[in-house]
């Protein structure tokens, strides 16, 4: 193997938030190895290209076919290191045989979104799994950033932190859709979340009501 896997974030949607050297290694790849979504934004018409799906053999196997010919480029969205098929490559490769080349995640947008530094938050995903209580229960001053699904979505993360000692006036931003043109950002209560039309698949930022 005489070549790299190069994993590049693409960010949370709008190439505004693509780094140009990730961008620049998306744009010059012989073959490119991605989601659905990422192939039709970025795959050119003389790319050669691979969906991942489920079938992630299916993918190791063409990049090990691959690899010789010239670099494997995997764009993923968001930050390469949070929650990314990085582990699973990394599992497969020898870690010097990839690189990473990181682009603004989508939970780094969102606390930008609403001014709030993220270097005391706890941070943490609901995408396919649940966090250990330990990580999600109330201390006060605690700052959660939360990835969701459909399952764990805006109406039933808040129940379950409401009962892990939140308040119910704790404070919850929903960002759905971020640095689309169709963005949304809810400000509002675990309560008050608990109890209308979820968001799935969005991030959660939820703050204790008595922190500024």
């Amino acid at each position: 193997m005489t070549k790299k896997i190069i994993v590049a974030g693409i960010g949370p949607g709008s190439e505004d938030y693509i780094t140009p050297a990730a961008l620049k290694k998306i744009r010059s790849a012989k073959f490119l190895v991605a989601g659905k979504r990422a192939l039709e934004q970025f795959a050119g018409a003389e790319q050669i290209t691979f969906p991942i799906t489920a079938d992630l053999d299916a993918v190791l196997k063409f990049i090990r076919e691959k690899i010789s010919e010239g670099e494997v480029v995997v764009p993923v969205s968001g930050d390469p290191g949070y929650y990314s098929i990085l582990d699973f490559l990394r599992k497969n490769f020898p870690p010097e045989k990839i690189e990473v080349i990181p682009s603004i995640s989508a939970m780094q947008l969102a606390f930008a979104k609403i001014s709030l530094p993220h270097h005391s938050a706890t941070l943490s995903s609901f995408h396919g799994r649940r966090p250990p209580d330990e990580v999600l229960k109330f201390k006060p001053g605690k700052i959660l950033g939360l990835l969701t699904d459909a399952k764990y979505n805006s109406a039933t993360i808040p129940e379950i932190l409401i009962g892990l000692g939140w308040s119910k006036n704790s404070r919850l931003a929903i960002f759905e859709k971020l640095s689309y043109p169709d963005e949304k950002i809810t400000l509002t209560t675990l309560e008050k979340a608990a109890k209308v039309e979820p968001a799935k698949h969005c991030i959660l930022i939820v703050t204790d009501a008595g922190t500024n």
